[in-house]
């Protein structure tokens, strides 16, 4: 299942690294229901038409951000739109060295902190509502789609979802795979190592009998019309029939360095397994680490992770001799940019 894409991925990492930068729109905005009990930190990266002085959005004493312009006029015409799905305790800035590039290329780029899943809030509760993820991502796409006059006009068939970790559930839910939690269950009693266990362990997301219904209910949006796994969780616990009939494209990229509670072959390797093979992509890359696909961070950043955290350093570590963070990153760019042309291109032909 695995697919070389050769000398056209060596074209595209060519032209991304060539390439001029165009300006990026950067808006921020929150996204209320009308009970207000969810609400959503969202962030807009779009094609800005503007010469007005860049700033560095995300950055910080560990991370290192990427350069946009608030508030500017979006550029003219229709746009491919891709929304964003952080991992446990992320948040939308992590994946910002990918909304940039994508941004840059004409796509309009959405990302979302989930409730009780992300940094600054990890609510039991909100956390536990699991099944609301991909609700969230389908109240931005409408959040987006509603306000053309600010990100620029988004074209219809061309909407794709990208998640990390369990932001990669996340994508599969919304696609139309369906979750098991009896199945997920049992599963983990063979493989407690795994860190899906023990995160979905701490969210206990199936407390109750209703609670576990709605987990295991169908969330797919028919608008996405393709997705992107970038080293996901919790995948043991989709069925082997959703997974069989998922109607999308999808792309399943794997961090091939050993890990013990999250390894390729019982994750990401076994979800590619079972997806269609006409449509889905595999790719193992041999030095990237679950955290390769998280912002590149600064010097220094590990050992003051470290000591504010004992453990958190990790975050900052990639595969041991392996391609700086800032060149697995390129090539994550260019294996999406590829795929969603293709994607999209096949959408709008019929085939």
């Amino acid at each position: 299942m695995k697919r070389a894409f050769g000398a056209l991925l060596l074209t595209c990492l060519t032209t991304f690294a060539l390439a001029d930068e165009r300006p990026v729109g950067f808006q921020s905005s929150t996204l209320m229901t009308p009970q207000h009990d969810r609400a959503l930190e969202i962030v807009v990266w779009y094609p800005g038409a503007t010469a007005a002085a860049k700033q560095m959005i995300g950055d910080d004493v560990v991370f290192v951000g990427a350069p946009a312009v608030r508030d500017a006029a979006p550029v003219a015409g229709k746009h491919p739109l891709v929304v964003l799905s952080h991992g446990y305790r992320g948040n939308w800035s992590n994946q910002i060295w990918l909304a940039s590039a994508l941004a840059q290329k004409g796509y309009i780029v959405a990302a979302v902190n989930h409730p009780g899943t992300t940094t600054r809030n990890l609510s039991p509760q909100a956390a536990a509502q699991l099944w609301l993820r991909p609700d969230d991502l389908r109240r931005v796409i409408d959040g987006v789609m509603a306000q053309p006059e600010k990100f620029g006009a988004v074209a219809n068939d061309r909407i794709a979802v990208v998640g990390h970790s369990l932001g990669g559930w996340t994508a599969l839910e919304i696609a139309g795979a369906r979750f098991d939690p009896e199945r997920f269950a049992q599963d983990c009693k063979t493989h407690p190592q795994l860190s899906s266990c023990s995160v979905y362990g701490k969210i206990n997301p199936a407390n109750t009998a209703q609670s576990n219904a709605a987990l295991a209910g169908d969330w797919r949006d028919k608008r996405v019309t393709a997705i992107v796994s970038l080293d996901l969780g919790l995948s043991r616990g989709l069925t082997d029939q959703s997974l069989a009939a998922l109607p999308v494209p999808a792309l399943v990229i794997a961090a091939g360095v050993p890990s013990r509670d999250l390894p390729a072959e019982l994750e990401s390797a076994n979800l590619a397994k079972r997806l269609p093979a006409a449509s889905s992509h595999y790719v193992e890359i041999s030095d990237a680490s679950h955290f390769s696909f998280m912002s590149r961070c600064k010097p220094g950043a590990e050992a003051m992770l470290e000591e504010d955290v004992p453990g958190d350093g990790i975050i900052c570590r990639d595969g041991e001799n392996g391609r700086p963070r800032e060149v697995i990153q390129q090539q994550v760019v260019a294996l999406i940019e590829d795929f969603l042309a293709q994607s999209f291109a096949y959408k709008q032909g019929g085939l």
